[in-house]
């Protein structure tokens, strides 16, 4: 190892000295300067340059050093005022430091110089022709460099110094200098400059490319101001006006005539005095410009005028729409208060009902006896609080909510506005649009709704809002607590007859393009297709199927020429719609034993619903089946319990349903059930069965049953009496307490039906047990026994 002697060690900074090479820097450390004094003071003149690791360092120990560095002479030394030193050195040969020692206030170090000899082959020599051309290249695309100057230095034949000589005059950074000086063997060091240099020079290219880019996009920005003056200062001249101009005197025009109140008039002629400052091509007019424009196109105070002559919007409701009576009272109420009461506030309507039954229609008639402009607002499946209240104008693309914009398409300030599915919405981490309702249907808050957007307060307290749902328990309390729910039921048989021959028929006729002259429906076709091809609350399929009838005609007029005329009935209706869908419950054919008629309520309307009691030898257990629910199963053993507290009282001993199962099944076993209406029925059900006694196929019930036999109210009593009148059923027992809803009841209906009012158990049993019970104190019943025929042939169910 040849270890040269101990040298001062003076750190740089930012910076990295090649051998071969010139390099001026200052010296201004303490013991930078010691050590230069040492090296002055020897004949050589030779020093130690190595580069620190981290420049902002002012003590780097040797650890904070990079290890390879170079042996320079001091060539030239020149002492500042400020006692800083001015050094010129030469770069002599490469050396790693092997140890050091600090002596009198500076680092001195042993070195071991590395070397870097290489031969100039020809390959080489070829490399370094190829090195010089992209050097050349690079140096005329970096205009800072001297070019002429370093391409002298540079004409050497010793790889080593010409790759050196090249590295000190790269604009490369330090920690890349360095490594190129670590690199002993010249070949590599080649290698690495030619990649150096093509990276420079892609970086000047791009920089040279999007440099080229923003002049021109600012040299077009430019010349369109320049241009855009000029054309100003020419209508100036002219006496004339610039778009610009008047676009800005169009926009003032709207805003006063706008009818706006102050506060939202204000802050449009704030926006506009913004707008008139800026360039007309900046993304910030195009935001002002859109604002001004929505403030205008929103109604402030056009109304439309309301027709109060109440005789006209009663006929308008009943040419569109048959029944719905409390409905069509409700609004000619309305009405009658407009005309008392001048300025009242805006009605919030809630209409809750199956699918179908003509909730959304119903609105549109109220819109047209009202004289009003009709609006509609689907809220299903909105889950964006923004969708209701809009964006703030801080956002890309920021709109007004659906509220504001529906408005502005209404062009009044008194429209009828529609909430369609209301029950539909939802809500996640983007808010609760039903909470942002609350401001808009709340009479008390409306008249100052603020829209995120428009950012003023619009009066909202003249709209008339109508909602629609399908059930009402899913709408939020809050939300439910501020409109008025008013409760649409299916549409009974007699209903949809009524619907089809007024609407329906009329309307198909006409879109399959039929003469109404030759073509027609008669009752019994419409009842036909009512009762056997649809099942539902409203008239959606029923118009399906009286459509598919008439294509099948159509096509028949066609092929006979145009000369067809039929009278579709139900012999007809069967023929073109093929098997019924659906089938008709009836009354029981005959008076059995353990099977009671029961009432149902659906959505699609009331139904007869059959329960049927067994009893076979066992333990007194007791078997639910059919698809019962919860309710209906606690009224099966509610049922079960009051007959076996009153066992005696109908001559049955306790011990007999001891010994006894239960079987107690309802019909149609994959519809599943539930509600506590059937509990008379099964009651009933199991008197019949335990007593012997046959109930009566001409009576159906329906009644919640107690413990102790009291008979609870329902609901639905007009769907299922209506169903009872459809089955063929005469007597209906029904709960006293439901006497109220008979009124509910068409009167053509309830004049063929006898109805029996009932507070308790014993009533039903005298009135539906085809016989009469007689307590039996001390004999003992009969276990059942197998099913016998009476009445000449007629099986008697156990």
């Amino acid at each position: 190892m040849n270890i040269e002697a101990r040298l001062p060690l003076v750190p740089l900074r930012d910076m990295v000295v090649f051998p071969s090479t010139m390099a001026p820097f200052v010296v201004g450390r303490k013991a930078s300067i010691l050590a230069l004094e040492a090296t002055l003071s020897t004949t050589e003149k030779r020093i130690f340059l190595a580069t620190q690791k981290d420049p902002k360092i002012d003590d780097p120990t040797t650890d904070e050093i990079y290890h390879v560095g170079v042996i320079a002479t001091v060539v030239q030394n020149l002492k500042l005022p400020n006692q800083n030193v001015k050094v010129m050195v030469e770069g002599l040969q490469r050396a790693r430091i092997v140890s050091h020692a600090e002596t009198e206030g500076f680092v001195a170090v042993d070195v071991e110089p590395i070397d870097s000899a290489y031969p100039l082959t020809p390959e080489v020599n070829e490399y370094i022709q190829k090195i010089l051309e992209t050097f050349e290249q690079y140096a005329r695309m970096s205009h800072h460099l001297a070019f002429e100057g370093v391409m002298s230095t540079l004409k050497v034949e010793d790889p080593d110094r010409f790759a050196d000589t090249l590295a000190s005059h790269l604009l490369i950074t330090t920690v890349e200098k360095q490594q190129l000086l670590e690199t002993a063997s010249p070949y590599e060091r080649l290698q690495k400059l030619q990649d150096f240099l093509e990276i420079e020079i892609d970086k000047i290219n791009l920089d040279k490319r999007i440099n080229s880019k923003v002049k021109k996009q600012m040299e077009r920005a430019q010349k369109e101001y320049y241009l855009n003056e000029k054309i100003k200062a020419i209508h100036q001249e002219l006496g004339r006006k610039d778009d610009r101009t008047d676009e800005v005197e169009e926009l003032k025009q709207k805003i006063e005539t706008a009818g706006m109140p102050k506060e939202a008039k204000e802050k449009a002629l704030q926006e506009l005095k913004r707008l008139e400052t800026m360039p007309g091509v900046s993304a910030e007019a195009t935001v002002s410009r859109n604002y001004i424009e929505w403030l205008v196109a929103v109604p402030w105070k056009k109304s439309s005028k309301e027709n109060k002559d109440i005789e006209r919007a009663e006929q308008i409701l009943n040419d569109d729409h048959y029944g719905l009576e409390k409905i069509k009272e409700r609004i000619l109420e309305f009405l009658a208060v407009r005309q008392l009461v001048k300025g009242s506030k805006g009605t919030i309507l809630c209409f809750a009902g199956p699918p179908g039954v003509g909730k959304t229609s119903l609105a549109k008639s109220i819109a047209k006896s009202t004289g009003r402009e009709f609006v509609r607002l689907s809220l299903g499946g909105v889950r964006d609080e923004a969708e209701v209240r809009g964006h703030r104008r801080t956002y890309i693309g920021a709109f007004p909510g659906q509220i504001i914009q529906r408005m502005k398409k209404a062009g009044t300030v008194n429209p009828v506005f529609l909430l369609d599915e209301v029950d539909k919405m939802a809500m996640d981490f983007r808010g609760d649009p039903s909470a942002a309702l609350l401001e808009v249907l709340d009479p008390e808050q409306n008249h100052a709704f603020v829209d995120h957007y428009l950012d003023v307060e619009y009066d909202l307290s003249r709209v008339m809002f109508i909602a629609t749902a399908n059930v009402s328990h899913t709408i939020p309390a809050p939300l439910r607590d501020r409109m008025e729910i008013i409760q649409l039921s299916g549409y009974t048989h007699v209903e949809k007859l009524h619907i089809a021959k007024q609407f329906l028929v009329t309307k198909q006729l006409a879109e399959q393009g039929l003469d109404p002259s030759k073509i027609s429906m008669t009752d019994d076709g419409i009842s036909e297709i009512v009762e056997f091809y649809t099942r539902e609350a409203g008239v959606r399929n029923l118009e399906r199927e009286i459509g598919s009838v008439f294509r099948k005609v159509a096509r028949a007029v066609l092929k006979s020429g145009g000369e067809y005329a039929v009278e579709i009935d139900a012999a007809k209706v069967r023929e073109f719609l093929g098997k019924p869908k659906f089938r008709s419950h009836k009354r029981e054919e005959r008076s059995e034993i353990g099977v009671a008629t029961g009432l149902a309520w659906t959505e699609v309307g009331g139904e007869l619903l059959s329960t049927e009691v067994a009893l076979t030898r066992g333990k007194g257990s007791l078997t639910l089946t059919g698809k019962l629910g919860d309710v209906m199963q606690e009224s099966a053993r509610a049922a079960l319990t009051y007959v076996r507290s009153r066992s005696e009282a109908f001559g049955v001993e306790a011990e007999f349903l001891d010994k006894v199962d239960i079987h107690i099944h309802v019909p149609e076993g994959a519809i599943p059930k539930d509600g506590p209406s059937a509990g008379i029925t099964m009651a009933t059900s199991l008197l019949s069965a335990v007593t012997r006694i046959p109930i009566h196929r001409d009576v159906a019930m329906t009644g919640e049953i107690t413990l102790r036999g009291k008979v609870l109210p329902i609901g639905g009593l007009k769907e299922k009496v209506l169903a009872a009148s459809r089955g063929g059923i005469k007597r209906v027992i029904v709960p006293k307490e439901n006497e109220r809803d008979l009124d509910d009841i068409p009167a053509d209906v309830r004049e063929t039906m006898e109805f029996h009012l009932v507070e308790s158990m014993d009533e039903v049993v005298a009135i539906a047990l085809d016989g009469t019970i007689a307590p039996v104190v001390g004999a003992k019943q009969k276990l059942p026994e197998p099913a016998k025929t009476v009445d000449g042939g007629g099986t008697l169910t156990h």
